[in-house]
């Protein structure tokens, strides 16, 4: 049988529980046409790239299957038609990987990177000085003499 990957974007109002019963509803379907669904992830809400509908964000469904190709384009159109559901792809693919998605494995390892001083890590090399470093405060009486200071100083 082929084996397809599919990602859905549910729409922002809907509950996290509502979006995963989103995916046995459409598990259901494939098994119903012959299909099994071979990989389930809920990857969260998700800002978009761009507004949809009015959204600015998305609940992201992760599909992995195995389906005869009339049960792949039965849950197509069930897709187009649901209320809840804003986008979809279907791609088919040779093999599916093992373990975890590449979006998840980033998710995961996002939160072992956190350090003390937020996402980005410890700033606590710079003290409260922010991004100036050791650089001494440099005084009027010590800035550099313009062109036009030059000029007035020969001219007097």
């Amino acid at each position: 049988m082929p084996l397809y990957e599919h990602v859905v974007i549910a729409r922002q109002d809907i509950s996290g529980a509502q979006a995963e019963g989103l995916i046995e509803e459409f598990g259901n379907i494939l098994k119903e046409q012959g299909g099994e669904v071979v990989g389930v992830e809920y990857w969260g809400l998700r800002s978009l790239a761009y507004k949809i509908n009015k959204n600015r964000k998305g609940h992201y469904l992760y599909l992995r299957t195995s389906a005869p190709a009339p049960a792949v384009h039965e849950m197509e159109r069930l897709l187009r038609l649901h209320d809840d559901v804003m986008r979809y792809i279907t791609i088919g693919v040779d093999a599916h990987e093992e373990g975890q998605s590449a979006v998840l494995l980033n998710k995961n390892r996002g939160d072992d990177r956190r350090g003390p001083g937020g996402p980005r890590g410890d700033r606590g090399d710079r003290g409260d000085r922010g991004d100036r470093g050791d650089r001494p405060r440099r005084r009027d009486d010590e800035r550099p003499a313009l062109a036009d200071d030059a000029a007035q100083s020969t001219e007097a």
